[in-house]
Formats: structure tokens, sequence, C-alpha cells
């Protein structure tokens, strides 16, 4: 059973980086603004695969709701071309469908780590107080 992750996990990886690098130098939709793909889960019968994203436009600091849709909608377009692209590259028997997801892990780190630094400066403006 664990082989069967291993394989899974090493798939996933191989997957990710070959896509990377596809949505870099392939993609030329004018849409899609710079995409980082995060992580990748391939089924255990190797069926599908959900690749996680994160996306920034130029001169953005956070993606909005609809940057975000229209990154997802884009790369669900992609979707056949790249799983294509990625069967010429790979030397597995069956290529995985690709289901994009936006990855939210990011955001709520970032929103926790302000909660927690917000708290902090308020305890140590109340024992300054004191």
């Amino acid at each position: 059973m664990t082989n069967d992750y291993s394989r899974t996990q090493r798939l996933g990886e191989q997957i990710k980086r070959d896509l990377a690098q596809m949505l870099q130098f392939q993609a030329k939709d004018p849409r899609l603004g710079i995409v980082t793909l995060n992580a990748v889960k391939v089924a255990t019968d190797l069926g599908y695969a959900d690749i996680y994203f994160t996306v920034m436009k130029p001169g953005m600091v956070e993606a909005d709701d609809e940057t975000v849709k229209e990154t997802e909608a884009v790369l669900a377009d992609m979707a056949g071309f790249l799983r294509s692209e990625l069967s010429q590259v790979m030397t597995t028997r069956i290529t995985p469908m690709l289901r994009f997801h936006y990855d939210v892990a990011l955001e709520r780190g970032h929103k926790l780590t302000n909660l927690i630094n917000k708290a902090v400066s308020e305890d140590k403006g109340r024992s300054g107080d004191e």
C-alpha cells in the first residue's frame, strides 16, 4: 500500500514540474496571470489529478474572486491540451484527467498570521499600560 502512495506522490510531483513548464512557455492566453502550482494529488488509479494553484495578476497584491474564477475557467478550458501534452512527456500508460482548484491554504495562512500578529500587538499594548 505504501508503494502505491509513493508512486502517486512521485507522479504528482512530476506532473507539477511538467505543467509548470507548459504554463510558463506554451500557454499564450492573455487572461492567464502568473499561475503557481502548489500541489498535485493523483488518484491511486491514476484516473484524475487534482491540481491546486494560486494566481497573481501584474500589479495585484492578492487575487480577487473574479481573477480566481477567470483563471480557473481558463485552466479548465486548457485541461485537454495540457493533458495531451503531458501524455507525450510522461512514460505512464495512463495520463490522468486534470482538475484545477484554487488553493485557499495560503490565503487562510496569511489571514491567521495577521490575526496572531494583531493579538500579540494588542497584548503587548495592554501589558505596557499596566
